[in-house]
């Protein structure tokens, strides 16, 4: 039985050029023109992710602008709200003639 014996650098770059001689004859093979058919079908599939990818974006745009138009009802409902539960201040007349009416009434009472 023989020993094994170390490739030199020439054996060694003779097997490299040898497999990529291989490798691009094989890649050369399996890469033919595709047909009318296949490019056909490529196209259609193509304007359909476009197509897909458009209406995809239009609902996100849609749903962008509906979450604002409710962000801004609600805002507007809240301001409204709190409009409504703030008491309106009192003139001074006003408070005047209430403070005039309970010193009345605590006088009436004694």
């Amino acid at each position: 039985m023989a020993s094994y014996k170390d490739p030199g650098f020439n054996e060694r770059t003779a097997a490299a050029r040898e497999a990529r001689e291989r490798a691009l004859k094989k890649l050369a093979e399996k890469k033919a023109a595709p047909d009318a058919e296949t490019i056909a079908a490529r196209a259609a599939a193509l304007a359909a992710r476009e197509a897909a990818a458009a209406q995809k974006a239009a609902e996100r745009r849609a749903a962008i602008a509906q979450a604002k138009a409710d962000k801004l009802a609600a805002r507007e409902a809240a301001a409204a709200k709190a409009a409504a539960s703030v008491k309106p201040q009192l003139t001074e007349a006003e408070r005047k003639a209430l403070r005039d009416a309970r010193y009345a009434a605590r006088k009436n009472r004694k």
